[in-house]
């Protein structure tokens, strides 16, 4: 530590001689960035993001369709290494692209939707009702008809959508299938209350009663998820011991069999959540750790249940799509902020990636620059304050038609960007035999305009003002 000096004839301040410190590439500095050659990403999966921003444009979100193979299929051998019936739902809010879906759908997916939208979508894109798992609170009289009728299995939030279900089963003449959410408190993550019925209270057993004592439906399932970005693994195994108790009881008490064990989502990726200062790779646990969780507490919560076992069920998103989708863009001008930061002006915004409002993403450069790095502030083209990607990050000096690169982005970035204020801009696939095409079209006038009506008496152009009649 270094010999802290009064500067002579000024008591008050002070200085700290200057020292030259050597970074090795990739190494943290010690503001806790990592320097060199980490900050550069040239390509994905072999092909040049310069080349796929010259030919489709700024700003432009890239798809990995090698990574999206990679990591469903990882996850689910993880699950099913630890136990033998697995069954993988493909959240759709995460990232409902239809080339993104298709491509979870092809090794196996199941479809997980949350509205009327999303169950017509899985429907459009070929899945059967019977792989869609419909969760959500807000099930309209007609899509609830129309799922019962495919089979599809429904996801039961209250009580008012349980007499819904009852009604439609009822005007069928069946016993439809029903799966109840669940909610509880693991003591490892904040509970997630508003959604299904509470175990601990008494909810969850007056539920049951209801599906047991009705001839028009029929109790097969048990759902919950705990939430979203979950870092510790043992909430999982906590969650299904406590799914496992619940099971058996009913069972114990001639209410049921249970046939699909559903534990939903809520996997992290490795992405720098905000107020978490380890880095991603410190912070998120091995996926091999949360299944051995999750196995675990199966093997003890199922232990002595006669006959098959239930299916388990899984529903992850975030950690299927995040790191398999990047975002690039352009700087269109640099600043200095009053406080002394340097700034740059990027063509691409929290209308874009609207998870920059919770994650520090990080930033990297698409060619190398000279200079050294300095803390910069990076700011979005909207007109609000908010509109921050990066409140600082470590970066060489900038200029106008530099590309960086947001990675990873791609959870809930293609589902919650918005309309507002700019063209969103197409999104582009790397096939897996290197080839790249548009998945979605970006947006131009005619697009952005084809829902709009105007009434008659609005009909006459601006410039030519309609004179009052006055008489």
């Amino acid at each position: 530590m270094h010999n802290v000096t009064p500067i002579q004839g000024h008591s008050q301040r002070m200085w700290e001689p200057p020292v030259i410190q050597p970074h090795h590439p990739g190494g943290l500095n010690k503001f806790g960035h990592r320097t060199g050659s980490s900050n550069l990403m040239e390509r994905i999966d072999g092909v040049s993001i310069d080349n796929l921003m010259d030919r489709y444009g700024s700003p432009l979100f890239i798809t990995s369709e090698r990574r999206l193979r990679q990591n469903v299929q990882r996850i689910r051998a993880a699950l099913e290494g630890v136990y033998p019936t697995v069954v993988h739902g493909w959240s759709y809010k995460t990232n409902y692209t239809s080339a993104v879906c298709r491509i979870l759908h092809q090794e196996g997916s199941w479809a997980e939707v949350v509205s009327r939208f999303e169950y017509e979508k899985a429907r459009l894109l070929g899945v059967p009702g019977e792989r869609i798992l419909f969760n959500g609170p807000n099930k309209s009289r007609a899509i609830l008809e129309r799922a019962v009728a495919e089979g599809a299995h429904l996801h039961v939030d209250h009580l008012d959508e349980l007499a819904l279900i009852e009604a439609i089963a009822g005007q069928r003449g069946q016993a439809a299938p029903v799966t109840l959410r669940l909610n509880m408190n693991t003591g490892y993550t904040e509970a997630w209350s508003r959604f299904g019925f509470n175990l601990e209270n008494g909810q969850a057993d007056e539920a049951a009663a209801r599906v047991a004592a009705s001839p028009h439906l029929r109790l097969t399932g048990l759902h919950s998820h705990l939430g979203t970005f979950i870092l510790d693994p043992r909430a999982y195994g906590e969650q299904t011991r406590r799914m496992c108790a619940f099971m058996q009881q009913l069972e114990a008490d001639g209410l049921t069999r249970i046939e699909w064990l559903d534990i939903g989502g809520g996997l992290p990726s490795r992405n720098a959540l905000q107020g978490i200062y380890a880095p991603p790779e410190q912070a998120v646990p091995p996926l091999e750790d949360y299944a051995d969780a999750i196995g675990q507490a199966l093997a003890d919560g199922l232990a002595g249940r006669p006959g098959p076992p239930p299916t388990l069920v899984f529903e992850s998103g975030r950690a299927v799509v995040d790191d398999a989708q990047v975002l690039a863009a352009s700087v269109v001008g640099t600043k200095r902020l009053p406080d002394g930061r340097r700034a740059a002006v990027l063509d691409a915004g929290i209308n874009l990636m609207l998870t920059a409002l919770w994650y520090n993403h990080p930033v990297r450069l698409v060619t190398p620059k000279p200079g050294l790095p300095e803390e910069t502030a990076l700011f979005g083209p909207m007109c609000m304050n908010i509109d921050v990607m990066r409140s600082t990050v470590s970066l060489p000096p900038l200029a106008p038609g530099d590309r960086l690169v947001f990675a990873p982005v791609g959870a809930y970035n293609n589902t919650q960007w918005l309309q507002f204020i700019e063209y969103r801009p197409p999104v582009v696939l790397v096939h897996a035999d290197g080839n790249h095409s548009v998945i979605r079209e970006g947006e131009d006038l005619d697009s952005m305009c084809q829902h709009d009506r105007m009434p008659a008496h609005l009909e006459r152009p601006a410039n030519t003002p309609q004179l009052a009649v006055v008489g």
